[in-house]
């Protein structure tokens, strides 16, 4: 199937020199890859289940977003143990340690993840003692 899609040129520049220097051997096969990937990131997180252990990585533009982003925070603080931030110029770094319910940790995710102002969001899954489902979790015998 073909699709298009619109990207900054100094982005497709950076994904073109990465796909060629891992050696693939086209555009369309490395797009499939990281689609595939973030499929699966997706997934992961759906699947979690029971009580988790998780970092969220975050980069945001500080002046169009702190006062919401704090907003978010007082809603999950019983969520979230501790934050890390750094200022790099306009765009902030942010790592948010947080143990819950896994759909309370999904929720923060997606309430990150739906400001324009935030780059992107990574999630880390340390642990969690209801596993995913259909798996042993990483505390099972």
């Amino acid at each position: 199937m073909r699709t298009s899609l619109n990207v900054p040129e100094e982005m497709l520049a950076e994904f073109d020199h990465t796909w060629q220097a891992e050696g693939l051997d086209s555009r369309s096969r490395a797009l499939r890859e990281a689609i595939q990937e973030y499929v699966e990131s997706h997934h992961r997180l759906e699947q979690a289940s029971g009580t988790v252990v998780a970092a969220l990585i975050f980069d945001y533009a500080h002046d169009r977003i702190i006062e919401d982003l704090h907003d978010v925070q007082h809603e999950f603080q019983a969520e979230i143990d501790t934050t890390s931030h750094v200022h790099h110029g306009e765009w902030c770094l942010e790592t948010v340690f947080c143990e819950g319910a896994a759909d309370r940790i999904r929720k923060l995710v997606y309430r990150l993840k739906d400001f324009d102002a935030v780059g992107r969001v990574s999630v880390v899954l340390l642990r969690g003692d209801g596993g995913l489902k259909g798996e042993a979790s990483e505390d099972s015998p």
